[in-house]
This record gives structure tokens, sequence and C-alpha cells, in this order.
């Protein structure tokens, strides 16, 4: 990121940080950034196999609380960043292709098809917002890494050619905190809401918490417990298992900033 400063960029509005990531100049993980305003995750499928995904969506809101869906062959989330182009404002993609990571890049324009409809789904970044406001620590902002995320053994329910697990992020929090961090998130439905898990890796099927399956592992500390959170990624999970013969998503960590006020998504 060269000489831009988090501090700098947290204090930026969110079409500032869109036009630096659109010019290159910022092409890592987003957290923290235009601090305050909705981030939102990626997947770009072709449009018939839209209804389905849509349909896994709905039955599956926590890990894939829809944002936007862009109309069929146009890259513009009309609800909640009119002016920005989901093909440029990520700063990273991932393409799967038949379920395999084929490719990770900068800029999707060359793979934008006319019959493609882009998902936007919340993300948990939103809440960290609302966490550190209440003094609760976030540490992988803190460490400057990419928060780390896990599959686990939770399934998702199916919808047609969709369905495997659910991925979550995890963030350590001192025990004393623990309550505090669920009743914060739970206020934020649109952006996984409150927890899914507390506590135990083994019981939601991670076998070693040192060991994300995206992202980077983080410090726990001595009186610190795991807390983890539904989390965006899902999606690239379910890809794994559905197979489409293309779908394009973030990459994981690297969202687009959307002009929606996190406080626009909050539940009292």
């Amino acid at each position: 990121m060269g000489m831009i400063s988090l501090r700098h960029v947290n204090e930026m509005r969110p079409d500032e940080v869109r036009a630096l990531i659109r010019k290159g100049e910022i092409t890592g993980p987003t957290a923290g950034m235009a601090g305050g305003f909705t981030q939102a995750n990626l997947v770009i499928l072709k449009k018939e196999l839209a209804f389905e995904f849509l349909l896994f969506c709905q039955r599956n809101q926590k890990p894939c609380p829809i944002l936007d869906v862009t109309d069929p062959g146009s890259p513009v989330p009309s609800i909640t960043a009119p002016d920005a182009d989901i093909r440029t404002d990520f700063p990273k993609y991932r393409v799967y292709k038949r379920g395999e990571l084929a490719d990770e890049v900068t800029d999707i324009s060359s793979l934008w098809e006319d019959d493609m409809v882009g998902f936007l789904i919340g993300c948990s970044f939103t809440f960290e917002q609302a966490l550190m406001n209440n003094g609760i620590p976030v540490r992988h902002i803190e460490e400057k890494r990419n928060v780390p995320m896990y599959q686990t053994n939770i399934p998702c329910v199916p919808a047609g050619r969709f369905q495997g697990p659910m991925v979550v992020s995890m963030r350590p929090v001192p025990e004393e905190q623990a309550v505090r961090a669920v009743q914060v998130t739970s206020r934020l439905p649109a952006v996984h809401g409150g927890p899914v898990h507390i506590g135990s890796p083994e019981a939601i099927g991670i076998t070693d918490i040192a060991k994300p399956d995206f992202g980077d592992a983080v410090t726990i500390k001595k009186g610190e417990v795991p807390v983890f959170w539904a989390c965006g990624v899902t999606p690239q999970a379910v890809a794994m298992h559905a197979r489409p013969e293309l779908m394009i998503t973030h990459s994981p960590g690297h969202m687009l900033v959307t002009d929606v006020r996190d406080e626009q998504f909050g539940v009292l």
C-alpha cells in the first residue's frame, strides 16, 4: 500500500477507497478501511445459476446475507454503491472453474460477460468497527493480518446444485467480553449477526486453529476465547462442491467498500 497509512484509509470515504483500488494502489485486505461503511463479499455467476444461488442465500442467511444483486449483464451494484463497478473495485478476485481455483487477479473486466449476475454478501468486517467502539480488540487488525477463516462441519441447507459446509471467521475475545461481543454483533444480522460458536474449535470440526483454510493465523492470548462468526467465504467452499463452469468471487479479505453506513443495517 506504499505511503497510504491504514489510519488515513480508515477515515476516507468509500468512493475514495474504491478509486485507489481501481487504480491498483490498494491490493491488500480491506479490514479497517472507510470505517463505519459496510463492506461486501462477492459472488458472480452466469444467469442460469443465479436463481439457485439466490435460493441458497435465502436458506442460509447467516453465512450469506444478501446486500445487493446486480441486473444480468450489469456490473453496477445499484442499491449499495451506484457508482461502483464490481469488475474493478475489489482489490483481488478469485476465478473458479468447475470448482477449482484457476486464477487470482486484480481486475475481471476481460472475463465479464453479458449474462453474468453479481451478488454482494454482507461482510463481518462491518461489525468490527462496532466491536472496537465497545472496547473489544480485533486481533487481525492489530497484527495487520487477514482475518482467519475455517471450513467447519456445519452443513449449509442445500439449494439445487449448491451445497457444502459453512465457513467461519474467528476473532479471539477476552473471556469477560465474550457476552458483549455477542450482543454487539447480534444487532447486525445483515452482516452475519451474532456468533455461531464460542470456544472449542474441535466442536465445529476445526482440527488446528493455527492453520486457517483462508486468511492468516492470529495470536490467541491467555484468558481469551475463540469466537466464530458465519463468513461470506462460505460460497467459495460451496463452489468447490457445486463445481459450476465459472464462478468469480472476491479473494478472502479483499472486499468492496459500499456507500451504505453500518448503522443502516442495525436492529435494536
